[in-house]
């Protein structure tokens, strides 16, 4: 796994949240070894927030699409097997239990998960076909309608569509939907984890019967939210002089996290520059990719250091560059921050632990340079200070502090028409598996992710590294960024211009 994705400590203070994290792992377990097994799970308070911040032209979905070599999975007549591969994804799921509940409300508009009971595979794992000749950009328009619908909320937040024809019928198409509400960016690479293998198969074990946890009633459920309203003061009382101990030492993550609050506010007060990027978006989206080499990131750090999130942001500052001025927009003098999200968790491992642990800096782009090398050298100044200085933590205790909020007040502040966002664009690095993984015996070539874009946010990118590769995907507006290839064609040629600077 990467090691360059930064992973930042929480500080005690921070570390519980009012909603429940609990493992959805130990709820299923909970229900073989418990006499009173738990009937429903709490979303956590930043999981709550994204089904809030959905309205209709914001997806909060995080998606992807990724090409597998077909040959074991063809059926005599040429055709993939879909009923054994739904099969097999639903053996799988009962190390994501997850993905078997759905979003209801407590009598007071409180969201949990419950089990569904009527759950059903070939609703979530979707069989399509691309017309002949089943190209590259046939497959990016497909990804694009499908990123354009919105999932069903009755149902478990999550799709799984089988293409088939790609490439001339030689490889299949798998792409995925699962609302951010349930898994992180950086965790959802997790869950791919979790239906496949990183050895190709041949024979699983069959799935088991599913069988669904009874429902609470209503009275229950209200006198468990009245107890949790009763014990928060108590809670925060108790709390007190462990805040008191951390303020009172000099360098403490909870003084570290009101100074990240703090120049998250200032940021937020002097906004960025507008850009083609920055205006109200509609329900429609492009996809588009681009592939390169992790070795070649390597041949970039081992000539000018930094991390691999360094370069990657280099190589959007010049990117940005190139596309403004194809828009006629000088660059020179214009103030250009990206959202990049960071892991506010230790990774364990675990493919069961979901929920969202994120925090972000705000990184301003050096786009008015026009030297590649001394774009990375301000780009890894700036992401050491932000290191040394846990900025992340802000963002962190900002989202603490909405937690406490009405989910209701969330949902409104989220529908109003907001200009003042603090960045102009998201761009998160997501360390993938560096082995090959396989659907059964079928091999996963490569994998292109998406974040969510919402108003103001017409162009989102995301980048995974899987198996010696760097995968960039790029989700766009529909009709603010109609030119999204020429984007990434412009991402290409800035990472291309920091290579040859490196040689």
């Amino acid at each position: 796994m990467n090691t360059d994705h930064v992973a930042v400590a929480r500080p005690a203070a921070l570390a519980n949240d009012s909603g429940s994290r609990d493992d959805v792992a130990r709820a299923s377990s909970a229900r073989s070894v418990s006499p009173m097994p738990r009937q429903y799970d709490r979303l956590s308070d930043l999981d709550r927030e994204f089904l809030s911040l959905e309205v209709p032209g914001a997806h909060m979905h995080i998606a992807g699409t990724a090409t597998f070599e077909g040959g074991t999975l063809r059926l005599a007549d040429g055709g993939l097997d879909i009923a054994r591969i739904r099969s097999f994804v639903e053996s799988r799921l009962s190390r994501i239990p997850r993905y078997r509940q759905v979003v209801a409300e407590t009598p007071f508009g409180r969201p949990i998960w419950l089990d569904d009971p009527h759950f059903n595979i070939e609703y979530h794992v979707r069989h399509t076909s691309l017309p002949r000749p089943g190209n590259e950009q046939q497959l990016k328009a497909l990804c694009g309608r499908i990123f354009s619908q919105t999932l069903d909320r009755s149902k478990p937040l999550w799709e799984v569509w089988i293409v088939d024809g790609v490439a001339g019928s030689d490889r299949f198409g798998f792409i995925s939907k699962v609302h951010h509400a349930m898994v992180d960016g950086v965790r959802s690479i997790d869950l791919i984890e979790a239906l496949l293998s990183t050895e190709p198969a041949t024979e699983f074990e069959p799935p088991a019967p599913w069988i669904a946890r009874r429902r609470p009633v209503a009275p229950m459920l209200m006198l468990d939210d009245l107890r949790r309203a009763w014990s928060l003061p108590l809670q925060l009382a108790l709390r007190i002089p462990s805040v008191v101990r951390q303020f009172a030492e000099a360098r403490s993550d909870a003084r570290l996290a009101l100074r990240g609050l703090a120049d998250l506010a200032y940021k937020t007060i002097w906004r960025p520059s507008e850009t083609p990027f920055n205006k109200p978006i509609g329900p429609h989206r492009r996809f588009d990719w681009l592939e390169t080499s992790i070795a070649d990131v390597k041949a970039i750090r081992a000539t000018f250091a930094g991390s691999l999130n360094d370069v990657v942001l280099a190589t959007m500052s010049g990117a940005v560059r190139r596309f403004l001025e194809h828009r006629r927009i000088s660059p020179e003098g214009l103030e250009f921050r990206v959202m990049a999200p960071v892991s506010v968790a230790t990774r364990t491992g675990r493919a069961d632990e979901l929920g969202n642990q994120v925090s972000a800096w705000m990184v301003p782009l050096p786009i008015g340079e026009s030297d590649p090398r001394r774009r990375l050298e301000i780009i890894q100044r700036t992401t050491t200070r932000l290191k040394e200085e846990k900025n992340a933590l802000g963002a962190l205790l900002l989202t603490k502090m909405a937690g406490l909020t009405p989910a209701t007040v969330v949902s409104l502040a989220a529908r109003l028409p907001w200009r003042g966002l603090p960045f102009n664009m998201v761009v998160t690095n997501v360390p993938g598996p560096q082995q090959p993984l396989h659907l059964l015996g079928a091999k996963m070539l490569n994998y292109f992710g998406t974040v969510p874009i919402t108003n103001y946010l017409g162009l989102g990118t995301a980048i995974v590294s899987y198996a010696g590769g760097l995968y960039w995907g790029f989700n766009a507006d529909w009709d603010l960024v109609p030119d999204v290839d020429f984007f990434a064609g412009c991402v290409g040629s800035s990472f291309r211009e920091l290579r040859e600077s490196a040689r």
